[in-house]
């Protein structure tokens, strides 16, 4: 490996890892089944990138050597390209998944929770309405994980990815159970007097 190539390695971000690590399974994929295999698995615990960020990521695994790709031949109508992993690209993933250093803490980042933290600028009607839209959302994400593991069951080579996701159908019930004690916590604040809450002053409530 070049020094450029080497400097390149070090500078890879996760979604590289990840794109990698999709191929680090059994078969070749084109792009667009990658794409698909991570909204049906990565996306319930980490993301879903862009399918220009997956061809993004193979051109750049290419040309580190740690993926390879080939077009199909004319017994297919359209021609595709697909990708695998090569002995250096599984090598390089290995080392880079026991490296704990390299998993920092979780990131939360909580579109509701951020509109709940400002309410004092919205009615309650329509706080306690996005709560709910959000138990609905999150209750079709629930359904979706348990598709999926459904899927994973009993496929050998799918054992850690099926760990994940039990992982995964936790965490939603969890949300589930944490916005059911949202609303309860908002209708606890029914009495309160909307121009006491918009009108106080003093520090911020918490410390900093």
């Amino acid at each position: 490996m070049t020094n450029s190539q080497e400097a390149k390695k070090q500078e890879l971000p996760p979604t590289a890892w990840a794109v990698l690590g999709l191929l680090s399974f059994p078969g070749e994929r084109t792009g667009y089944e990658l794409k698909k295999w991570a909204d049906s698995s990565l996306r319930f615990f980490y993301w879903s990138p862009a399918i220009s960020q997956i061809y993004a990521e193979l051109r750049r695994l290419e040309e580190l050597g740690y993926a390879a790709s080939a077009r199909s031949g004319p017994e297919e109508a359209r021609a595709k390209r697909r990708y695998a992993i090569t002995d250096a690209g599984r090598g390089a993933l290995a080392g880079w998944a026991a490296d704990t250093t390299e998993a920092g803490p979780p990131v939360l980042k909580h579109g509701l929770l951020l509109r709940i933290w400002l309410g004092h600028l919205a009615e309650p009607e329509r706080l306690r309405a996005m709560v709910e839209e959000h138990l609905e959302r999150t209750r079709g994400e629930l359904a979706s994980v348990r598709e999926a593991m459904e899927h994973a069951s009993g496929v050998p080579e799918w054992t850690f990815p099926a760990l994940a996701l039990r992982w995964s159908e936790r965490q939603h019930l969890a949300e589930l159970e944490l916005a059911e004690a949202l609303l309860t916590d908002l209708d606890g604040l029914a009495d309160t007097p909307r121009e006491q809450g918009r009108q106080a002053g003093g520090d911020a409530p918490t410390p900093g």
